[in-house]
C-alpha cells in the first residue's frame, strides 16, 4: 500500500467506484486510489449468475445487514443484503438491467434545479458505457427507436454488457399471456424511457456468466494503468478533514483499516474523495466523520464538523410482496424449479445442462420475467414492478418449497414510505441501524392491497388456467384493504434496492446533502457518488441508474467541473 499522495481516492470498488476509477484513471497525470473493504471478486459463486444465492448472507460477499423491526412488516425486521467484495452489488444482485422511466430523471431536474439531469440528457450516459447484444455486428437490424436509446452499430459497444436471458420457462410464458390478457401490453424494450409492458428481462451477463463492474471497468484497463492503484480487504473508518483559511472544511485524506493496522491515504493539492460506498456505507462514513445531523453525534459523543440534517434520511426502498401459487404442471407441461431441483438427478442435469451450453437454471437471475404497469386505472403511469419466478420458497434463504410453484413478486415504484440509517454506535465496525419504515403511509398500503389484487387478475386470466393455479400466499381468504395491506407487512421483502440517504437538492433545500454535481454541501474535495445521491428511487431496478450517475460525475470532473 503506497503511502504516495492521490489525485482522487474513490472509496468503495463497487457499482459506481469501478466505472468511475476506470475514468478517471485515463488521464496518466492523475493518481487514482480504489479502496474496497472487501476481497477480491475471485469466489466462483460470483460469477455463476444462480450463486447470488450463495453470496448473499454470506459474510465472504455480503455486510450481512439487518433492518430494524418494523410497525408496517408487523414487527419483522429483514436480512438486508450489500455487497462486501470487487464490485458491490453488480456481484450479487439479480442482474437486470433496467434504466428506469424518463418522469424520473425529470423530476430530478426540478427537484435539483439542474437541467443535466433531464431524461434527453441522462441517456447519453447511459449509452456511453452499454454494450447491447442486439447491436452486436451479427444481431439482426434493430428497429429505428431501438437505436435511439441504446446507440447506433457505428458506435464502439461500451463496456456494460446487456443480454438476454439464455432460459425460458413454460409457466413465464403463460404468465407473459396472462398479463396481455389482463391489459398489459408486451413490449420489445423496458428501457426507453416508458417501461410499461411484460417481457423476459435483460440481464447483465457475457456469455452465461454474471457481468460485474470489475470485469467491465477494472480488468484489464484499470490494472494495467501506473497511475492506479487498488487497495482490497481495507475499510474506511472516517474521513480527515482540515480547515481552510475561509474556515471551510476540505477533505484531506481518509483514514482506513487493514489487516496490518491502521493507515491514511492521502490527497494531493486540489485532490477529491469520491465516497461511493453505497446508501448504508456512504452515511454511515459520513456520519463517522462529523458531517451529519448534529444532536445525533453529539448523543455518540463525535464531534461536528458539520450539521447536515439529511445525512442518513430519506431512506427509499423498493418494498416486494411475494404472492405464491402452487400448480400442476399440465401433461407434457415443464417442471418448475421447486420439483426440478428436489432430486439429485434433477440437480446433476441442471448442473451438465450449464457446463455444456452455459444455459439452464444455473444461468438464470433471481427474476426472469417483468412486467409494469399500474395497480389502479387511475394511476398517470406505471407504478407497480413485477418480478416472476418458476420457483417459490418461504423467504430467502430458506429451502424450495416442495411441490411446482410460481411466485409473482410487485413492487410499488414510488413508495412515499421514508426511512433512515444512523450510527449504531462511535464504532466504524458496528453495522449501523437501518431503519426502511415500509408501509408506513395510508398510500403505500393502499397500492400493496391493489397490487395483490391485480396479482390475483392476472393469475385468473385463461391463459394459465391449464397449471390450475392455488393461491399459497397470502390465501384468498385475506379480501379487504386492511386484510391484504396487513398481510402484505407478512409475506414482503426488499427487493435491494436502498436510496436516497445523501440525497442531491437545490441550495435552499436544508435537507439535501449534496448540490447537484453531488459535492457535500460545506465541504470542500468530497463528493458522494451511489444510489443514496438520488432524491427520489427510480421505477426500476437501481443498478444501471447508478453507473449512470457515475458516468456523468466522472465526466464533470475531468472537465474540472
Amino acid at each position: 500500500m503506497s503511502s504516495a499522495l492521490f489525485d482522487y481516492i474513490i472509496v468503495g470498488a463497487g457499482t459506481a467506484g469501478c466505472l468511475l476509477a476506470n475514468r478517471l484513471s485515463a488521464d496518466p497525470s492523475k493518481r487514482v486510489l480504489l479502496i474496497e473493504a472487501g476481497g477480491k471478486d475471485n469466489y466462483p459463486w460470483i460469477h455463476i449468475p444462480v450463486g447470488y444465492l450463495y453470496c448473499i448472507g454470506n459474510p465472504r460477499t455480503d455486510w450481512l445487514y439487518k433492518t430494524e423491526p418494523a410497525d408496517g412488516l408487523n414487527g419483522r425486521s429483514l436480512r438486508y443484503p450489500r455487497g462486501k467484495a470487487l464490485g458491490g452489488c453488480s456481484s450479487i444482485n439479480g442482474m437486470i438491467y433496467m434504466r428506469g422511466q424518463s418522469r424520473d430523471y425529470d423530476h430530478w431536474a426540478e427537484l435539483t434545479g439542474d437541467p443535466a439531469w433531464r431524461w434527453e440528457r441522462v441517456l447519453p450516459d447511459f449509452m456511453r458505457h452499454e454494450d447491447h447484444y442486439r447491436l452486436d455486428a451479427d444481431a439482426p437490424p434493430v428497429e429505428p427507436g431501438f437505436a435511439a436509446v441504446h446507440g447506433h452499430k457505428s458506435r464502439q459497444g461500451g463496456e456494460w454488457r446487456v443480454e438476454k436471458q439464455r432460459l425460458r420457462w413454460d409457466i413465464l410464458d403463460d404468465f407473459a399471456q396472462a398479463a396481455q390478457q389482463a391489459g398489459i401490453p408486451a413490449t420489445p424494450d423496458f428501457n426507453s424511457g416508458n417501461n410499461e409492458g411484460v417481457a423476459y428481462f435483460e440481464v447483465n451477463q457475457k456469455d452465461g456468466w454474471r457481468w460485474n463492474t470489475p470485469k467491465a471497468f477494472l480488468r484489464p484497463t484499470c490494472q494495467m494503468r501506473p497511475n492506479f492503484q487498488l487497495w482490497t480487504r481495507a475499510q474506511v473508518s472516517k474521513l480527515i478533514l482540515e480547515d481552510d483559511p475561509d474556515g471551510r472544511h476540505r477533505c484531506s485524506a481518509v483514514q482506513v483499516w487493514t489487516d496490518s493496522g491502521q493507515i491514511e491515504a492521502k490527497l494531493a493539492a486540489g485532490g477529491e474523495v469520491l465516497l461511493s460506498a453505497g446508501s448504508i456505507g456512504s452515511p454511515q462514513i459520513l456520519q463517522l466523520s462529523g458531517l451529519g445531523p448534529g444532536e445525533l453525534l453529539q448523543g455518540l459523543g463525535l464531534s461536528v464538523r458539520q450539521h447536515l440534517p439529511g445525512v442518513g434520511e430519506n431512506l427509499q426502498d423498493h418494498l416486494q410482496i411475494r404472492a405464491v401459487y402452487k400448480i400442476t404442471p399440465p401433461s407434457g407441461g415443464q417442471a418448475t424449479l421447486n420439483t426440478l431441483s428436489a432430486s439429485l438427478w434433477g440437480r446433476l442435469k441442471i448442473g451438465l445442462h450449464y457446463a455444456l451450453s452455459r444455459s439452464g437454471p444455473m444461468s438464470m437471475a433471481p427474476s426472469q420475467l417483468g412486467a409494469f404497469t399500474r395497480s389502479s386505472p387511475d394511476q398517470p403511469w406505471p407504478n407497480v414492478q413485477y418480478h416472476v419466478q418458476p420457483l417459490s420458497l418461504d423467504a430467502f434463504g430458506e429451502p424450495l418449497h416442495r411441490f411446482d410453484a410460481f411466485t409473482a413478486s410487485v413492487c410499488n415504484l414510488n413508495p412515499t414510505s421514508r426511512g433512515r440509517v444512523r450510527l449504531r454506535s462511535a464504532n466504524f465496525a458496528d453495522a449501523p441501524l437501518i431503519a426502511p419504515n415500509y408501509l408506513s403511509t395510508d398510500e403505500d398500503r393502499l397500492v400493496a392491497a391493489q397490487s395483490l389484487r391485480l396479482t390475483r387478475r392476472i393469475v385468473n386470466q385463461s391463459a394459465l388456467a391449464r397449471w390450475q393455479p392455488q393461491e399459497f400466499r397470502p390465501g384468498v381468504q385475506y379480501q379487504s384493504d386492511e386484510e391484504l395491506g396487513r398481510l402484505a407487512g407478512d409475506i414482503a421483502t426488499t427487493i435491494f434496492h436502498p436510496v436516497g440517504t445523501t440525497r442531491m437538492g437545490r441550495a435552499d433545500d436544508p435537507m439535501a446533502v449534496l448540490d447537484s454535481h453531488l459535492r457535500v454541501r460545506g465541504v470542500a474535495g468530497l463528493r458522494v457518488v451511489d444510489a443514496g445521491a438520488m432524491p427520489l428511487i427510480t421505477s426500476g431496478n437501481t443498478n444501471a441508474p447508478t453507473l449512470m450517475m457515475a458516468e456523468k460525475v466522472a465526466a464533470w470532473i475531468l472537465q474540472g467541473d
